[in-house]
């Protein structure tokens, strides 16, 4: 199985094409939202592209696609740039775009505007100006068009009229079956008729050494010197001459393009040397060219049968795609004996420097290759499977430990060299490499190390630390090891040596170990390499060859230098994100091919990166697009942009545009805003060309945009003012009124509550007067209360007292009574005489009399009020009535009347009767009631 593989690689590497080319941007029908094929390409003063598109025109401005529909919904065959129009040529009809107020676009139809009779199913294939005249051809015609007096003249010819050109301020035209003409104070001249020219279709015209050269579309380019025509041989006609040509410009740097049929392009340098040929295969979005262009920047763009490509030329970067993914990601590469090597994770590969051969499989490399190093000429490979020696492109395994990550000097020829499991000794001796042992102690993976010096090693491991080794001075085990306190471990961090220092980096900022101070520093300027929100992997190279030290950010690639007079280190900025990057995190790797060139692997290739073609951002310039004012269940309404903005209370949701005409692959256009008014803070930087404001307040606002591509910001600040007016219930009048009201309001409330402190004062007062009066009221309760105690005191005084009278007359009475009865037992004068003094006394008023003066202080008008309800009774049943009201039982009122208790019984009965007392109620009952 294992040579299957190996066979199938070596086999499947002579596919491999080593075609290093320009940074390609791809954009298809779905990016720009038009129909696939694309005519014609030109570019305005604002570098915005415009390209005729089957469709209509295309408008793109570096951030965003805009369609303009045709007028007559036919096919754009043609567009041309001129001052502040754009000049299209379609179906039937040929006119110019103005852009309004507005930010749009704008169609006048000279046909129609100039009433110019065109023939039934023209088109119109080609625009070009010339000495203040628009030309516009058709098969059929040539239409000239003064751009100042707006007259109009027309070229007819007999036959069909293939192409016009422009060449060295004159116009050249082919007339199919007759030859070129040239036109000249608006006639057409005949310039050649040779057969060539007769029987093969033009694709261009160019000046060539002050000779016209032809390019045909099917053989290749012919020179027309005088009278003499004869074919241009050049080393790119091995490529052109097998190719149908369709479209074809020349650079300004005099190389020239051709656009194929079917098969993509060839760059040609004005020797006729092919320097590319790029197809669908290696980058184009298809390989039918129907127009190219070459834009301020000297990016070339391509209207393809199918979408619409950038390529650009000027980039400081050059691309290898591995297409078929057979190389796969690239950790490493170095060039070792004018071989380039390079290391990925399927195996180690290899071509000659500066050739196009395709790449060749090292047999028995197959898997993961970590690391490419040359030691005293004799070129290293660390693989997953151990170390190998690369001789005569052959490789040879020399340790057999797993896994190798790095080797390091150690000594005079002793090398340390990290694995999976620690650290190994390595030997050279006698131009052979030999296995010593491990160093014992230790058995962590070990990446990346630096040698402090031989006893003393840094060792970093992402997810546990950064130890610091001490080795005996056998090297043959670890005697001591220790977490360096210093510096954090950190996910994707680094450990190198750089000019004799060593470097650990992480997500925190790049630390130097300082020796005398016995731990590591923070470096303040290689700390800028990057930021906590930019970081993606504190991995640094050094490279010894050119004195640079390597780092990458989220949206940039920096290398800092050294100063030929200063020591302090610069660093510069290259613009290339990490997702363009499409490297493995971490794994970053850089290496020097020759002069300014450096290869950096990717996951699907490598990036060539040419220092010397590196170039600012200096002259960005930022444009607002357009503003939108959008109304709730409205249409969105575009906005003057050349003028203040006036809008009402409830127009205020508002969406600005914005571009920089970049068409740079590599460098990712960033933009942030502020609106002034708002919160007058800058947003943070995003790639996002438009912002939308919603619900707005009234008052005054300006936005401000601004641009950067890597760390270079945009020389202007884009901006716009605008007003957004009051509602109307916050409107001047509306602020009047309610002053007025407020105004009113006060005098209402101050008249209410004058009037209600009045009422409260009035009620206050009263209150007052009847918490007096109350107050008197309880006085005189009290007093009464107290009149009453003191009455109640009395009336309780002459009750006992009356109580005590009436018991006492009882007792007298009965005791008189006893005596009396006792006594008349004895019949004898003289008792008689006792008996009659007892009667006497019992019969005593004088007891009645008392009893009555102590029955009226205790019950007082009680005999008053009985004797006017009842005015029969007799002083007796008064008497009577006392005593019942003393609720005496008839038993204690006899000894007071000094009868027996039935007469008390009988008196009771006769009492009834005269009071008409029904005879179920209570005499006693009746009489307490009274």
């Amino acid at each position: 199985m294992r040579e299957f593989i190996t066979a199938l690689l070596f086999v499947g590497s002579f596919c491999l094409q080593s075609q290093e080319l320009p940074p390609i941007n791809v954009f298809s029908p779905k990016d720009y939202g038009a129909e696939s094929q694309n005519w014609a390409i030109s570019q305005s003063k604002d570098k915005s592209i415009y390209v005729a598109n089957n469709k209509g025109l295309l408008e793109f401005n570096g951030a965003t696609w805009r369609l303009y529909d045709s007028p007559n919904e036919t096919i754009f065959r043609s567009v041309k740039v001129f001052e502040d129009k754009i000049f299209t040529g379609f179906y039937m009809d040929f006119g110019y775009w103005t852009r309004n107020n507005f930010g749009s676009l704008e169609y006048t139809s000279i046909c129609k505007k100039l009433k110019i009779p065109v023939l039934e199913d023209e088109q119109f294939w080609n625009i070009v100006e010339l000495d203040g005249w628009m030309l516009f051809q058709s098969l059929e015609r040539i239409y000239l068009y003064n751009l100042k007096t707006k007259e109009y003249k027309i070229i007819t010819s007999e036959s069909q009229i293939v192409k016009m050109m422009k060449v060295n301020e004159t116009i050249y035209f082919q007339k199919q079956g007759v030859g070129v003409f040239k036109i000249e104070k608006g006639i057409p001249i005949l310039v050649s008729n040779n057969s060539i020219l007769k029987e093969n279709n033009l694709v261009n015209i160019y000046l060539k050494d002050k000779k016209l050269l032809f390019l045909t579309q099917d053989l290749g380019f012919y020179v027309l010197e005088d009278s003499n025509f004869y074919q241009w041989k050049i080393p790119g006609n091995k490529e052109v001459l097998n190719e149908s040509v369709y479209s074809s410009i020349q650079l300004k740097n005099g190389d020239y393009i051709l656009g194929t049929i079917s098969d993509g392009f060839v760059y040609l340098s004005k020797k006729g040397e092919t320097k590319y040929h790029i197809t669908q295969h290696n980058g184009l979005s298809n390989n039918t060219v129907l127009s190219l262009f070459e834009d301020e920047d000297n990016n070339i763009w391509l209207g393809l049968d199918n979408g619409i490509d950038n390529i650009n030329m000027n980039s400081p970067f050059k691309i290898y795609t591995n297409t078929s993914g057979f190389l796969g990601t690239i950790y490493c590469s170095i060039i070792n004996k004018g071989n380039l090597y390079l290391g990925t994770n399927q195996g180690l590969f290899y071509k000659k420097v500066d050739s196009n051969d395709a790449y060749t499989f090292i047999e028995n490399t197959q898997g993961q290759v970590w690391n490419l190093l040359e030691i005293d000429g004799d070129l290293l490979c660390g693989h997953n499977i151990g170390t190998f020696l690369i001789d005569d492109n052959k490789a040879t395994k020399i340790i057999d430990e797993l896994g190798t990550w790095d080797i390091k000097p150690l000594g005079k020829n002793l090398y340390l060299q990290g694995n999976y499991n620690g650290l190994h000794i390595l030997e050279k001796k006698n131009n052979k490499w030999l296995y010593k042992n491990k160093l014992e102690g230790f058995n962590i993976s070990s990446r990346f190390f630096e040698v402090l010096d031989k006893n003393n090693v840094f060792v970093s491991h992402e997810y546990k630390g950064v130890f610091r080794l001490k080795i005996d001075n056998d090297l043959t085990k670890v005697e001591k090891v220790e977490n360096e306190s210093s510096i954090e471990k950190g996910i994707y961090s680094s450990l190198i040596n750089y000019q004799n220092r060593i470097i650990y980096a992480n997500q925190k900022g790049v630390f130097g170990f300082d020796k005398e101070q016995d731990f590591f520093v923070k470096d303040s300027i290689l700390s800028s390499l990057y930021t906590k929100e930019s970081y993606v992997s504190g991995k640094l190279i050094y490279s010894k060859a050119s004195n640079l030290l390597w780092g990458f950010s989220d949206k940039n690639i920096h290398y800092i230098s050294t100063g030929k007079i200063s020591n302090v280190p610069t660093i510069n900025t290259i613009p290339i994100s990490n997702n363009l990057r499409k490297g493995a995190t971490s794994y970053e790797n850089v290496s020097l091919l020759k002069d300014q060139n450096y290869l950096l692997g990717t996951s699907n290739g490598y990036i060539i990166l040419n220092l010397d073609n590196v170039i600012g951002f200096n002259g960005l310039d930022i444009t607002i697009n357009s503003v939108k004012n959008n109304v709730l269940n409205d249409s969105i309404k575009r906005v003057n942009l050349y003028e203040e903005a006036y809008f009402k209370s409830n127009q205020n949701n508002l969406e600005f545009s914005y571009s920089v005409p970049n068409y740079n692959k590599f460098s990712e256009t960033e933009y942030h805003y502020q609106l002034v008014g708002n919160g007058n803070k800058w947003s943070n930087w995003s790639s996002e060309s438009k912002v939308f404001f919603e619900n707005l307040p009234s008052g005054e606002f300006t936005f401000n945009v601004r641009a950067r591509i890597g760390s270079d910001i945009s020389k202007n600040v884009a901006t716009f003012k605008f007003f957004i007016d009051k509602r109307w219930y916050v409107s001047n009048l509306m602020i009047a009124f309610y002053i007025l009201l407020v105004l009113l309001f006060s005098l209402f409330m101050h008249i209410n509550y004058k009037r209600h402190y009045k009422k409260q004062q009035a009620k206050l007062l009263e209150k007052t007067q009847k918490d007096i009066e109350l107050k008197e009221l309880e006085s005189k309760q009290e007093i009464m209360r107290l009149k009453n105690e003191k009455l109640q005191n009395d009336i309780d005084s002459k009750n006992k007292e009356l109580a005590t009278s009436t018991m006492s007359i009882i007792k007298k009475n009965e005791f008189l009574n006893t005596l009396k009865n006792e006594l008349k037992e004895s019949d004898t004068a003289k008792i008689n005489k006792v008996v009659k003094i007892i009667d006497k006394n019992l019969n005593n008023t004088d007891d009645w009399k008392m009893f009555q003066e102590a029955f009226n202080n205790a019950d007082k008008n009680f005999l008053k009020k009985i004797k006017s309800k009842h005015p029969t009774l007799t002083s007796n049943d008064l008497r009577l009535c006392a005593y019942l009201r003393l609720n005496l039982s008839s038993k204690e009122i006899a000894p007071l009347l000094n009868i027996s208790p039935r007469s008390v019984e009988v008196k009771r009965y006769r009492l009834r009767k005269k009071i008409n007392l029904p005879h179920n109620s209570s005499l006693t009952d009746y009489i307490l009631e009274i």
